[in-house]
């Protein structure tokens, strides 16, 4: 392949590159660049998640190692990597800057690779490493995010790349037979532990700091470095979280945000912060395609439990607070329900009330007692795990977080489904278009008018 007259020095991105053993960080980012060229529909979401559309009329070309003719002698890196989209007389390009391992992004070295971009006509720099971002927009590093560049820096995970090719060979969304093998090996080979891929498997020092500070009733001040430093990695095991349901349930799972929140890293670290330093609680929320409600996700601090649930609306279409529960109580198809507990949500201010599934079951009449004229109005099921000692751990948190989370959802949350009212239905006597005519209508007002 020639290289584009801008390019001084680089490479094709090779499915089979010709690099030292050492080098994961090369060997990794060349495979995956000469995938995303290759696989129409990889390219499609990888790219369409930063806003670039790939029509069947684009062209995609990558190369490895690029050193621009126009560049500063200042900048003595090479970007890892360069994406040409061509769509028509329309060019995109981004510089590729990648990391393998632990090692993380290196805010200066982006702002040099931002200032080539800037002075080549290249319209983005694309991250990518171990680090988990909400979303490309919304970059993982604090630094480039608040940057006052005008070159956006979009940022993948290795993990998120990963979860991208085994759902498109999970839902056989790649039409070619030869593009889905690639695809294939491409997911074995990211897969395999030469790759340097990994999630999040550990909690910052910092976690434990602020569990013991809970743990001996003191209150998590405003501003605390610890508490942000604990959030950071919260929002890091979130998206992993995300990408571990998608890879489980075989579709797209995504963390639901607010507009704002999704937007606005700032704002949602804001948000959360308040809830944390005022319940001792870290919140989150994951939207499942087709599921009956949003996956609820809370860890207290104080009580050392990990929650984990949904909200259904009750059935208005039966009367009795007990029919309601039993709709719910139907649903609930596993034996284990030692944990399970279902929240009672009741209208006005009426307080809620708590009950085992297991009390429920055995007596679903306990759940009117002291509300005998009101009619619940939701249900909160949820798994309620103590993990006492494990929770203030950095990585036993996680790993039991990891089970926890889809566990709930594997074993209660697949099944469970919303009520909806049913479709209105021909009225008896009205069976034709004559029965509701003008003649027939005029009939029944004179009826009326008698009686």
């Amino acid at each position: 392949m020639t290289l584009p007259d801008y390019l001084k020095q680089g490479e094709a991105a090779r499915l089979f590159p010709v690099l030292s053993t050492t080098s994961k960080e090369g060997r990794t980012t060349s495979i995956v660049l000469a995938c995303l060229a290759q696989v129409s529909e990889f390219s499609a979401v990888l790219l369409g998640g930063i806003g670039q559309r790939c029509g069947v009329r684009s062209t995609i070309d990558t190369y490895t190692e690029v050193v621009f003719q126009q560049q500063r002698q200042t900048i003595k890196e090479r970007p890892d990597g360069l994406i040409v989209l061509r769509t028509g007389a329309r060019e995109w390009r981004a510089l590729v800057e990648a990391k393998v391992g632990n090692v993380p992004i290196q805010a200066e070295q982006v702002e040099r690779y931002r200032a080539l971009a800037k002075d080549n006509g290249i319209d983005c720099v694309i991250t990518i490493s171990n680090q988990f971002a909400t979303n490309p927009q919304n970059h993982p590093d604090d630094d480039i995010r608040k940057s006052r560049s005008k070159i956006p820096v979009f940022h993948w995970s290795w993990m998120s790349i990963l979860t991208a090719a085994d759902l498109l060979l999970s839902s056989e969304g790649v039409a070619d037979d030869d593009q889905q093998l690639l695809l294939n090996e491409l997911r074995r080979f990211l897969s395999h532990e030469s790759a340097g891929v990994k999630g999040f498997d550990r909690m910052p020092p910092e976690w434990g700091e602020l569990n013991k500070l809970v743990s001996a009733g003191g209150r998590i001040p405003q501003r605390s470095a610890d508490a942000n430093a604990v959030l950071g990695a919260w929002h890091q095991e979130t998206k992993d979280l995300s990408l571990i349901l998608s890879r489980l349930t075989g579709t797209l799972v995504s963390e639901k945000l607010s507009r704002s929140h999704a937007k606005d890293r700032s704002e949602r670290e804001k948000a959360e912060a308040d809830v944390l330093r005022e319940r001792n609680q870290l919140v989150a929320s994951f939207d499942i395609a087709d599921a009956a409600a949003p996956l609820e996700v809370v860890v207290d601090m104080g009580r050392r439990t990990v929650d984990v649930g949904m909200t259904l609306q009750a059935p208005e279409d039966k009367k009795s607070s007990k029919a309601r529960v039993n709709w719910l109580l139907r649903q609930i198809k596993h034996d284990d329900i030692s944990d399970l507990h279902v929240r009672l949500l009741w209208p006005g201010r009426s307080e809620d009330t708590l009950f085992t599934v297991a009390q429920l079951r055995d007596d679903p009449d306990l759940c009117e007692a002291g509300k005998e004229n009101l009619q619940v109005r939701a249900f909160h099921i949820f798994c309620a795990k103590r993990l006492g000692a494990r929770l203030t751990q950095q990585a036993n948190f996680i790993a039991d977080l990891e089970v926890i989370v889809p566990g709930f959802y594997r074993d209660f949350g697949q099944y469970l489904s919303q009520w909806h009212r049913p479709a209105p239905r021909i009225k008896d006597g009205k069976a034709t278009a004559d029965e509701v005519d003008i003649d027939a209508i005029a009939q029944e007002a004179e009826g009326a008018s008698r009686t």
